[in-house]
């Protein structure tokens, strides 16, 4: 779903307002959106394989994207793991708050997927899905007694969180083929739908084996970028042997160690669900957020949570020069999207505690510093703020670099920039 558009009465005067509203936003919430653009590469961790690979026909690379390419799996339900390992500091529950922020919601509903789903930018998550042609489907998050759902039925699309008995409410275009979107890839085909997108010259695609996921046979799909200076190491795809449908991704970082993203059903069937499964009504007494009337904060965009100032998914990370709204430098696995802020960088203490007051400043100046080095090149200097995949510098003159790659990858991009 696209983002809302401006309405045609907006004043010129209040169009300035927006634009500086967002200016001010992309400063402080940059550093935070390190870890908002990382939530658009989350995944499932994988089922644990059978024991014994399956003796498969023989098949080519390119076989294989053709058979994904020809997939098209409309009935499913399953279900489904989600681990994301990132590296972000131990804020004490405070990146809750920030991702909340950085995705948008602000004072808006809990309900609202752009600001719900960024809980699985890290930890250990469950979730039920099922799928009943391009204008079904649902998504539950499944948390501690309560239970998180995106349900699209039709024109409609809810969304519910029980913990605070809250709906939020959109609907699609009519015309849309492609169904609901969440705003973050939410199963194993979407997570490689966005990894090839990055598949050109620049990127190595094998056939590595065969191997048993929820039950089914699989081959795997095995892609490497060939450029040096990309923090992805390389994407490990199991893909169904019958069906062509991706059942497992994996994303290892080129740093080495546990997998950043791990994706995989642990169940899945391709019967068609129960037509009740899409049934949704407000609870009696929920409060309910109509999407028109959710707050136009800088990255919300209504029911979608998409945004012409992100990156979107994995081709955005890794293909950054297919991103609309920004300005790329390279190409491939090592390319870097480029951000201009109205020239101001990191904020300091003290503007942060003027802006947010003394305890938030506080913890926000606290979370900035943990994680952020000071660097320096002939683009002046500036602060890099790093996770195991996806690296931000920002410099002291509000310019801000930011892609799947190392912090001297950073720097040398924003040096031939100069």
């Amino acid at each position: 779903m696209a983002p809302n558009a401006t309405d045609d009465s907006t004043t010129a005067g209040e169009t300035d307002d927006l634009r500086v509203g967002r200016r001010k936003a992309v400063r402080y919430v940059v550093p935070v959106t390190v870890i908002g653009v990382a939530a658009a590469t989350i995944g499932l961790v994988p089922a644990l394989a059978d024991s014994g690979d399956p003796d498969l026909p023989k098949i080519t690379a390119q076989q294989l994207l053709d058979k994904i390419a020809a997939s098209d799996v409309q009935q499913l339900s399953g279900t489904v793991k989600i681990s994301t390992d990132l590296g972000l500091p131990d804020l004490g529950g405070l990146e809750s708050g920030l991702l909340s922020g950085a995705a948008g919601g602000g004072d808006g509903s809990s309900a609202d997927p752009s600001v719900k789903l960024t809980e699985l930018a890290s930890g250990t998550h469950t979730l039920r899905v099922a799928a009943d042609g391009p204008d079904r489907q649902k998504l539950s998050l499944l948390e501690n007694a309560a239970e998180y759902s995106i349900v699209h039925n039709g024109k409609d699309v809810w969304g519910y969180d029980s913990s605070s008995n809250e709906v939020y409410h959109s609907t699609t275009d009519e015309s849309a083929k492609d169904g609901a979107e969440t705003p973050v890839p939410a199963t194993p085909k979407d997570l490689t739908e966005d990894a090839l997108k990055a598949v050109d010259d620049t990127t190595s695609v094998t056939v590595d084996g065969t191997v048993h996921v929820a039950g089914r046979d699989a081959y795997k799909l095995l892609i490497k970028p060939k450029q040096s200076g990309s923090t992805v190491g390389a994407i490990s795809v199991a893909v169904d042997a019958k069906t062509g449908m991706p059942l497992k991704f994996t994303l290892t970082p080129a740093s080495g160690g546990a997998a950043v993203v791990d994706a995989g059903f642990t169940q899945v069937t391709f019967a068609a669900p129960a037509a009740s499964t899409f049934d949704f009504t407000p609870p009696k007494g929920a409060k309910v957020t109509e999407g028109d009337d959710a707050e136009a904060t800088p990255g919300h965009s209504g029911a979608s949570g998409a945004s012409d100032e992100k990156l979107e998914g994995l081709g955005g990370l890794t293909g950054a020069e297919e991103a609309e709204g920004f300005d790329v430098l390279g190409k491939g696995w090592t390319s870097v999207a480029v951000l201009e802020t109205g020239g101001e960088g990191v904020p300091s203490d003290a503007e942060l505690n003027s802006e947010l007051g003394s305890d938030a400043g506080g913890a926000l100046s606290g979370f900035l510093g943990s994680f952020g080095d000071k660097v320096s090149g002939k683009f002046g200097s500036g602060t890099v703020f790093s996770t195991r995949l996806i690296n931000a510098l920002v410099t002291d003159d509000g310019t801000v670099y930011v892609g799947a790659v190392t912090k001297d990858a950073l720097v040398k991009a924003a040096d031939s920039a100069k």
